[in-house]
């Protein structure tokens, strides 16, 4: 089990690995006040409970935001796989990255919504 995002990050071919610094650093960009930390075993990014997911998978870039901003995102999201609170981006295509920092504000803004 990985105690930190770097542990997790860098067990990880370099291209993989730029990739995933490329997302961590957008999403640490997106939520300044967001702290980071490995939940369920993959890189999480916490602001008053879990804010948003990501993880590097065989074939695929997985984001996990929650259900609310994947159907509040569905447009943006066409031609790219989604389910229930899972965005699944292909390295066979650019990643998205203005996207992921967009979802990530959105998820900020959810989460300081739920505090009010």
């Amino acid at each position: 089990m990985f105690k930190t995002v770097e542990e997790y990050i860098n067990q990880y071919p370099r291209e993989i690995q730029a990739i995933l610094q490329k997302v961590r650093n957008t999403i640490k960009r997106a939520a300044p006040e967001s702290i980071e930390k490995i939940s369920y075993g993959i890189p999480t990014f916490y602001l008053q409970g879990n804010l948003i997911h990501f993880a590097a998978n065989q074939k695929h870039l997985g984001i996990y935001p929650g259900p609310e901003a994947v159907e509040y995102f569905k447009d943006k999201l066409e031609g790219f796989k989604t389910s229930k609170g899972t965005i699944k981006f292909s390295y066979g295509k650019p990643i998205p990255y203005d996207l992921i920092e967009d979802i990530t504000k959105f998820r900020v803004k959810e989460q300081m919504n739920r505090m009010n």
